[in-house]
């Protein structure tokens, strides 16, 4: 029974081109917000930032938890993604394991007020950590091991060992009188083969 529509049974339809790129242009628009305000700003400024209507936010996402879980995936999956290309575009695999710390950094010191929201009883946020984990730490583990390999790093530390050490430097980030980059440069440094 080709063509019935039959086969598709339980997939999910897919989006239109444009609603993908507007959702896209959405979680952007509310990512931004987040780091400038919190989890908690206004969505008519996520709306206008995104040149919408407030109607076509909350088409998208019904609720606020699912905007704050949709971008904190977004990023997510952008970190994810980010690691393979920089270990297939650039010059060795320690600049793209620092490459790919860099952003990683990015996304935690941008996470203002999220902290707080992933902590709340709401049940959207209860499986955010896991997905954190499970697409993070295979992306930074096969950083680490092309690294190693190459003789760049020493071998001895795990991924999700360095991510820890990184999110940890990474607390009170929002001081201006704390560099936690400069102290994740140290850390990287600290992995260089003797």
């Amino acid at each position: 029974m080709t063509g019935t529509g039959s086969e598709t049974g339980s997939r999910a339809p897919r989006k239109r081109a444009d609603a993908r790129r507007n959702e896209k242009t959405l979680l952007e628009a509310a990512a931004a917000a987040f780091v400038a305000s919190g989890v908690d700003a206004p969505v008519r400024d996520i709306a206008a930032k995104a040149g919408v209507g407030v109607g076509t936010i909350y088409r998208h996402f019904p609720t606020r938890a699912d905007l704050v879980a949709s971008v904190y995936r977004h990023q997510v999956e952008a970190c994810a993604e980010a690691g393979p290309h920089l270990l297939a575009n650039s010059p060795s695999p320690h600049t793209a394991l620092t490459q790919w710390v860099d952003l990683f950094v990015d996304f935690l010191v941008t996470k203002h007020g999220l902290a707080e929201a992933l902590r709340s009883d709401d049940p959207m946020f209860s499986t955010l950590h896991a997905y954190f984990i499970d697409r993070l730490v295979p992306v930074c583990a096969a950083l680490l091991e092309a690294a190693a390999d190459t003789g760049e790093i020493r071998g001895d530390i795990g991924a999700l060992e360095l991510m820890a050490g990184v999110g940890n430097l990474c607390i009170g980030a929002d001081n201006p009188r704390y560099d936690a980059r400069r102290l994740v440069g140290l850390l990287l440094a600290g992995l260089r083969a003797q």
